[in-house]
């Protein structure tokens, strides 16, 4: 497994650990007393620290893909087929 994997799994089962053994409840004063149990309110600080280090990591850049032109060999469609030209001026003899 690679050092990544490793972290985030490790870093789960913290999350789930300090989640799971904080569900008492605790009253905040949110314009009245509200009783708000501890699971939930470290649940969305949690969320909202991810949400925000994910925000903040900012645009990855783009590998650029490189592009080559190949000359083909064969001649165009057209090119030189025109022989009942009676004009020996005409754009096909002339670019020849």
């Amino acid at each position: 497994m690679r050092a990544k994997t490793i972290f985030i799994i490790i870093m789960t089962v913290l999350v789930t650990i300090i989640l799971m053994n904080n569900t008492d409840t605790v009253t905040f004063w949110i314009f009245g007393d509200v009783q708000i149990p501890k699971l939930a309110i470290l649940g969305v600080l949690f969320a909202l620290g991810f949400l925000l280090g994910f925000l903040a990591r900012g645009k990855r850049k783009r590998v650029e893909q490189e592009f080559t032109i190949q000359k083909s060999t064969e001649p165009a469609i057209g090119y030189g087929d025109d022989t009942s030209s009676d004009d020996d001026f005409a754009d096909q003899n002339y670019i020849r």
